[in-house]
């Protein structure tokens, strides 16, 4: 939780709260999230950090798979730090890149994918 979440929402992180997100930073860590779709399914959450439809998304989102009782596997991808990689998964998988997106992931194949306020848990869970 930033700085400014403490303020304004007057909440304080929680000791035992489990952060969700894996994170995409190079193309290893995509292979490894790919590898791991062959095990359970994953998910990988495209978000723009300038953008505030896809904040406000990525928020409501978090809250609703805080809310899940079994967390599903969940990989984050910055957009504008990792635009090669986001490139990468459009083209492997054949997906037109939107930001934000979802896009959920089994045994190395798109199985679900949605953008903007079509963005659920429900996709994954």
């Amino acid at each position: 939780m930033s700085f400014f979440d403490k303020i304004f929402s007057g909440k304080e992180d929680s000791a035992d709260k489990k952060p969700i997100w894996n994170y995409i930073e190079s193309e290893d860590d995509l292979k490894k999230a790919v590898e791991n779709s062959f095990h359970h399914k994953i998910g990988i959450f495209k978000h723009s950090t300038s953008c505030f439809i896809s904040k406000t998304v990525l928020k409501n989102f978090e809250k609703e798979i805080n809310a899940l009782e079994e967390k599903p596997e969940l990989y984050y991808l910055d957009l504008l730090a990792n635009r090669a990689i986001s490139n990468k998964i459009s083209a492997d998988f054949g997906i037109r890149h939107e930001s934000p997106q979802f896009l959920v992931i089994e045994k190395g194949e798109v199985v679900n994918d949605a953008s903007h306020q079509h963005i659920s848990a429900d996709q994954i869970a």
